[in-house]
């Protein structure tokens, strides 16, 4: 009879792989959680062989597996380099597995050629930038103070001019909290139709957030989704808002079993470009904690399925992590919309993942309120940025 671990074990289910090409980035965001971003390390193509090879092994996986680029900036590489890439995980994937490939990128390096590629192989495409320059620049510089707007913007043009969809990510701070009306006049302007907002948050590198910290915060928050909300409705045109429409259908299958895939053991796979493998938060990927220890549960190139799994079972990590989640559903009245807050936010917040309460769950919080809100205020508002255009908007994991 199998036991209570291995019956839990076969419930496990791989949806998303955010693989590390390169942890090395041509900009110097001043919030950003990555570490060793000035490396210029690559993952090769040999060992990428191995790390796909093992991973396409993992009972977890399913069979359409999202891909993302990240942890870095990925484009920093040729376009070269991944045709060999993604003609490689072809390869090793075999005829029925589908693969779909995202790039999360701070469109600075953006070109036709880029274009041509993102096409041939329809990759999806994320875009962060925090608005316009005046918001942008204060945070995503150059390592030489420069603001990165100017070039961020004319990769944004370039992907329009090419006909690609792609949705933008816009790390929101206080700055930018008070000025709703112009976060959304850019976005009208530059005739972008779907928008993820991320909260300048305390994590990995990051540890400090003047955002975090504003007693404000939660005022400013609620004030800037009620008007955005309010503007897309006067609008009358689609625009689609990752923040609405995750807790819009949170709401409409509320009591239905909503899950916390960064809660989950194994749903997310983190690959750095040396075969390191972490799992819940891809924020985790690289990290310590004095209590935990190392994020990494194991390497592809010497380390099989069984082994990592184990490790995962085994982690004081895990063992929190569902501790945490058991307060949140006896302490949260929000529980049943979310499953639980991201493990990430507790730990770099709360020094836990045995803990509740994040700012990221304030602000999700936020956005349940205001969108109850909207529904009985501007039901066809509402209606319209249920409209979802092409890419979807980026899940939580995806990071800006």
């Amino acid at each position: 009879m199998a036991s209570e671990v291995e019956s839990e074990r076969r419930d496990w289910r791989t949806d998303l792989l955010v693989i590390q090409p390169t942890p090395f980035c041509n900009i110097d965001c001043s919030y950003c959680y990555l570490p060793h971003r000035t490396s210029k390390k690559r993952m090769s193509l040999e060992l990428a062989e191995q790390i796909f090879s093992k991973l396409f092994t993992f009972p977890t996986i399913r069979p359409d597996i999202g891909v993302v680029w990240h942890a870095g900036e990925p484009l920093v590489l040729p376009v070269s380099y991944y045709e060999e890439m993604f003609a490689l995980v072809k390869r090793i994937a075999g005829p029925n597995r589908q693969i779909t490939h995202s790039f999360q990128t701070n469109g600075t390096l953006i070109t036709d050629e880029w274009c041509d590629f993102i096409r041939k192989w329809d990759v999806n495409v994320g875009l962060s930038i925090d608005g316009p320059a005046e918001f942008h620049n204060l945070n995503r510089k150059y390592r030489n103070g420069s603001g990165s707007f100017a070039n961020a913007e004319r990769g944004l043009q370039r992907l329009k001019q090419n006909g690609i969809p792609f949705y933008v990510i816009s790390v929101l701070t206080v700055p930018s909290l008070r000025a709703p009306d112009t976060m959304f006049d850019f976005y009208v302007a530059n005739d972008i139709d779907s928008v993820c907002f991320n909260i300048e948050e305390k994590e990995g590198n990051n540890t400090s957030s003047e955002l975090v910290d504003s007693p404000e915060f939660g005022k400013l928050y609620k004030e800037f989704l009620r008007r955005f909300f309010e503007l897309t409705a006067r609008r009358g045109k689609k625009m689609v808002l990752r923040e609405f429409e995750t807790a819009f259908r949170a709401i409409q299958h509320h009591g239905m079993g909503i899950g916390n895939q960064q809660a989950e053991p194994l749903s997310i796979l983190s690959v750095d470009c040396d075969g390191n493998l972490s799992t819940f938060s891809p924020e985790l990927l690289g990290m310590t904690h004095p209590t935990y220890g190392s994020f990494t549960f194991g390497n592809l190139t010497t380390d099989d399925f069984e082994t990592i799994a184990a490790r995962v079972e085994s982690s004081k990590v895990y063992a929190d992590i569902r501790a945490g989640i058991a307060r949140c559903s006896k302490e949260c009245k929000y529980y049943k919309l979310c499953g639980g807050g991201p493990p990430a936010n507790k730990i770099y917040e709360n020094n836990s993942a045995n803990s509740t309460e994040t700012v990221y769950c304030r602000s999700y919080q936020i956005s349940v309120d205001a969108v109850l809100d909207m529904i009985d205020t501007a039901p066809q508002a509402s209606h319209l940025m249920l409209q979802t255009p092409v890419p979807a908007p980026a899940p939580e994991a995806a990071i800006a």
